[in-house]
């Protein structure tokens, strides 16, 4: 009953807007050199596989897709995980974990720069944030260790359900991320959407409580653990169950069984159709009960067929919400 009313859309992008299953497109490992003040990069094999046994085992119990992504690059490579301790995630942000006697934080460019207490100006970093691909820093025991990159790819079907839902009219669709600006500008460009990046879990459920004190109905649609205070927040929130977590698909409304975003615009149809026909079968009844009250008053309907014709709402009713079983 609330979808009619929707007139704003909020997407998170990893997981929901993309696959979901990004993969490390670059591993630079850092180390200082005596009388620098920034650090160098270090290409040996050596260095790389080093940091990302460390990022990898560190990432070990992580359930963002980043972390993932990395420890899919080390099995790749064969490379054996330690067991890390104290592991903490970092809603947002990233995580910390003890690993081999190592403290390692690794996350995005705030969390590092706070931990080392140090501005992070890297020309490598900067490249690859213009290239549009999400970046992982990794430091070990307060000093930035390496740089990962990551890259996603777009939902196929998600063009083409964007430009249904419009139809439907939700014209305010904007993207939410943590993600960089530049991945997030590429992105919403593509999709002739507005954008919001470099958000934490906070920042998602105050531009939801901010749409809706200006009056707006807010449908938010997210997977993750970072989503789900914006999906409980929102008039309508809807969780990518198959692909998704759990928390994401408790804080929902709606849980779609299948990572596919065809079903957004048939969740907004079914919607519609349902209200119409309650709206409907309610002024059919109103009616109807005029009519045959009228015509009772009056003495043209006796007692024993006014007592049947009572029942004939009840069929037309079920008749016609029956044809909502009928989705197109």
């Amino acid at each position: 009953e609330m979808v009619p009313e929707i007139d704003t859309m909020l997407i998170d992008k990893t997981g929901t807007l993309t696959l979901g299953k990004p993969y490390l497109t670059d591993i630079i490992a850092l180390g200082n050199v005596d009388g620098e003040s920034s650090p160098s990069i270090d290409c040996s094999e050596f260095a790389q596989e080093k940091l990302l046994t460390l990022a990898a085992s560190a990432e070990k119990y992580s359930e963002h897709p980043l972390g993932e992504a990395v420890r899919i690059e080390a099995a790749q490579r064969g490379i054996s995980l330690l067991e890390p301790n104290n592991f903490e995630a970092i809603p947002g942000m990233g995580i910390k974990a003890q690993v081999n006697g190592s403290l390692m934080i690794i996350g995005n460019r705030k969390l590092i720069e706070e931990a080392c207490e140090e501005e992070l100006i890297l020309p490598a970093a900067e490249q690859l944030h213009a290239e549009g691909k999400s970046l992982l820093y990794v430091a070990e025991n307060g000093h930035l260790s390496g740089i990962l990159a990551a890259a996603d790819r777009l939902r196929p079907e998600v063009p083409q359900a964007i430009s249904a839902v419009r139809e439907l009219g939700i014209k305010n669709i904007q993207l939410l991320t943590g993600d960089n600006k530049t991945n997030a500008a590429g992105l919403a460009e593509s999709l002739q959407v507005t954008y919001q990046a470099d958000l934490l879990p906070e920042d998602k459920i105050k531009i939801v409580k901010d749409y809706q004190a200006n009056g707006h109905k807010v449908l938010m649609i997210g997977d993750g653990i970072n989503d789900a205070p914006a999906i409980s927040q929102a008039d309508i929130g809807i969780a990518i169950g198959a692909a998704g977590h759990n928390i994401a698909m408790e804080a929902a409304h709606i849980v779609l069984m299948r990572p596919d975003w065809n079903l957004i615009p048939q969740v907004l149809r079914i919607g519609k159709r349902t209200t119409l026909t309650i709206k409907g079968n309610i002024i059919f009844t109103l009616v109807y009960n005029f009519i045959g009250l009228s015509l009772a008053a009056l003495g043209y309907l006796p007692p024993v067929l006014a007592a049947a014709a009572q029942s004939i709402p009840d069929l037309a009713i079920l008749a016609n919400s029956s044809r909502l079983l009928r989705q197109k």
